[in-house]
Parts: structure tokens; sequence; C-alpha cells
């Protein structure tokens, strides 16, 4: 059979076409591999997403700082409680399964639950109690174990809050403290403030929540007993939650003092404690430093070095308090 210039040419060009996708085959498993060896990062945390974007925002921010871009190099994999405390261990598990290489965990409770689940993937969390107290942790210099992280100590805060709000409202009698029974740290910081209280001759009311479903119950008792000052944990659910509870508190019109900066911007009267944003920031940065290769036995417990105090005169004035100049001479932010 006479073969022509024109069937050499097909002939070739089928070759060169079988001989691409051998290549091309090749370089599947390659391309599926690069794609799979980027990290993936559990993140675990007690509420919702609604109300929580700038925790998300803060642990993106310390990745970035040490060149980890979600979408890009490292994935993250999001579990959400929705205020369901029994739903962690499964959320847990689930993170324990996907193989992550590192699990945020926010609040005492869920770094728990998380603990329960593994005791070899890194643990990074984000807490306000005493680690070392809680168990977390061997010591603050050196945890020891998988887990490191940071925390607000906000127990140490309580009785200053007290303090401030008392400058505020110095005839209350009658002070009310919103917890969230199903946290680690409500018995301890409740104890903490009745001993900072009895002193003062006040009278302390532990109010419980567990969830935002709760929150006019406490506030009908609130109203109930006359209380005259208001401080609330600082529980992530709460944070979450913040809009519902600085728009009861103005309904009430009971003085309230938080620790999270994040409810003056939903118009809350008053707060002192850390940075909330740059707390999460530094758990992002330990979590990039372990995905480099550090090992969160090494890594020490992070504190916050700066605490803030917050006064929104217009809700003061709104709710018919007078701010004094002593106050508003030590804040390091007064919102007109």
């Amino acid at each position: 059979m006479k073969t022509t210039v024109l069937d050499l040419s097909r002939r070739l060009n089928r070759r060169e076409f079988i001989a691409g996708l051998g290549a091309a085959a090749a370089a599947w498993p390659v391309a599926a591999r690069a794609q799979q060896a980027n990290p993936i990062v559990g993140f675990l945390h007690p509420g919702s997403p609604d109300g929580n974007e700038d925790v998300v925002a803060a642990l993106r921010q310390g990745l970035s700082e040490t060149g980890h871009v979600e979408g890009r190099n490292l994935a993250i994999e999001y579990r959400w409680a929705e205020e369901h405390g029994d739903r962690r261990p499964a959320l847990a598990a689930e993170l324990v399964r996907r193989h992550v290489a590192v699990i945020v965990a926010t609040g005492t409770a869920t770094t728990k639950v998380v603990m329960a689940a593994t005791a070899t993937i890194p643990i990074v969390f984000a807490i306000g109690s005493d680690p070392v107290k809680d168990g977390l942790v061997a010591s603050l210099g050196r945890p020891g174990g998988n887990v490191t992280g940071m925390t607000a100590f906000s127990n140490l805060l309580i009785a200053k809050r007290l303090d401030l709000i008392r400058e505020l409202v110095p005839d209350a009698k009658v002070v009310g403290f919103i917890v969230n029974p199903t946290t680690a740290d409500a018995g301890p910081l409740s104890a903490a403030l009745e001993a900072a209280a009895r002193p003062l001759g006040l009278d302390l009311r532990v109010l419980k929540a567990a969830g935002h479903e709760e929150f006019e119950a406490v506030f009908a008792t609130i109203a109930r007993e006359r209380v005259a000052a208001l401080l609330v944990q600082n529980n992530a659910v709460f944070v979450g939650r913040r809009d519902q509870l600085v728009a009861l508190a103005a309904r009430y019109a009971v003085p309230t003092i938080y620790e999270a900066r994040e409810f003056m911007a939903a118009g809350g009267l008053m707060s002192y404690g850390s940075n909330r944003f740059d707390a999460m920031r530094q758990v992002g940065v330990y979590v990039g430093r372990i995905l480099a290769g550090e090992k969160a036995a090494d890594l020490p417990v992070a504190q916050p070095t700066k605490f803030e105090l917050v006064i929104n005169r217009r809700t003061a004035k709104a709710i018919g308090l007078t701010v004094p100049n002593k106050l508003l001479m030590a804040a390091d932010e007064v919102i007109e």
C-alpha cells in the first residue's frame, strides 16, 4: 500500500496525541499530590459564623504573617457548634478524621473536647481562663504535650471591671453577672467576683445563659431583682450575640460593662479588656509557626500586654448616666 505524506503526518499527529495523554496522565497524580500537600487547619468554635467574622479575619491575618494564605497554600476546615455544646465532640472527631495538621479551639471547654479527641494533632487555643489550673498545659512557659495558645486571663480582670462599673454607678447595691454555665471558667469567675464584691457590701446575682434564647429571661430577672449594674462574662457565644445583649441592656437601662471591645461597636456602654482581634491573630501566628515545623510544646502560652478602657458616652446619656471626669480621663477611647 502506498503511504502518502498526508498519511504519515496523520500517524505522527496521532502518536503525539497519545504521548500527550500519557504525559498528562502521569502529571495528574503529581498535581493531586501537590494539592494535597497544602496543609489543612481545623477550626472549632462553640458559636456560629454570624457575629464572629472578626475572629476568622484575625486568624487569617495571623496565618498570612507567617506566609500561609487560605485558598493559596492552606485550607481551613470550619466547624461551628451553633451554641450546642453537645455537638462539639462529634465536630472535633470530624476534624481528626480529616487528618488536619493543626486544630484551633476557641474556649476552655472546646479545647478540652479537642484534647479528648486527639493527643497527637497540635492544638492552639484562644481562652480567657488559666490554662495551667484548667489542666490544658503543664506551664505557661513550657506547655508540653500537643497544646498551646493564647489566654486573656479574664479572672484577673473581673475585679477591675467591678471597680469601673461602681465608679459609674456608685450607689449600686445589687450587681449582676451574666455567665454561660457550660464554660469551664463560669464557676471560678463567679467566685472571684463574689470575693471582690463582698468587701464592698455588694449583693451579687449570678445570672446564667447557655445561649441567646435565654437572654430575655435573664434580663427579666435583672429588672425584677433591681440589679443596678451588670457585668458580662467574656464568652465566645456572648460576643457572637453582642447585638442582642447590648440591645437588651439598653431596653432595660441597666449600666453594663463588658470585656470584649466588640460590644462597643454594637453600642455597649463600657468595656475593659485585651484586644480580641489581636489575640486571635496571635493564634494564627502560632498555627503558622507549627506548620513551619515548630512544636506546640515549645511555644509559650501567649498573654495580652495591653488592656483598653472604652466608654460610650452616647449610650450613657441614653440611659440617664453622667460619666465622671475621672473615668473619662482614664479611658483609652471615648465614643461621643
